[in-house]
């Protein structure tokens, strides 16, 4: 008996895009403004760059109950990384609309603990 080939599809089909690609010019109704708009979140995407960050035991404790919280307290799942770029997103956020006076620089311009 003859062995039967199997199909398997190609990387570029594995790999297509999920999303259709920005127009390459915005319509009027989508151009930016002169200010910058608050910074959203890249959500759930593919993402090609990483970077490591390290993380006390309790940091991380408290990364994964606030991650549990937003799960059973308000019906929203998400995963670590994206609660972390959300994080991250709102610091930017505050920093680009509230410059010295936002959480961020305060909260960095502190003395070091320790």
């Amino acid at each position: 008996m003859a062995a039967r080939r199997v199909k398997v599809p190609a990387a570029d089909d594995i790999f297509r895009a999920t999303i259709d690609p920005a127009p390459s010019e915005p319509a009027p109704a989508e151009q930016k403004p002169a200010k910058k708009a608050a910074r959203g979140t890249s959500g759930r995407v593919r993402h090609d760059e990483k970077m490591t960050v390290y993380v006390t035991s309790d940091e991380l404790l408290e990364l994964e109950h606030a991650r549990l919280t937003l799960r059973s307290k308000h019906g929203v799942a998400v995963d670590r990384g994206r609660l972390v770029r959300e994080a991250i997103a709102i610091a930017l956020a505050g920093l680009e609309a509230d410059g010295e006076q936002s959480i961020l620089v305060r909260r960095l311009a502190e003395p070091a603990e320790g």
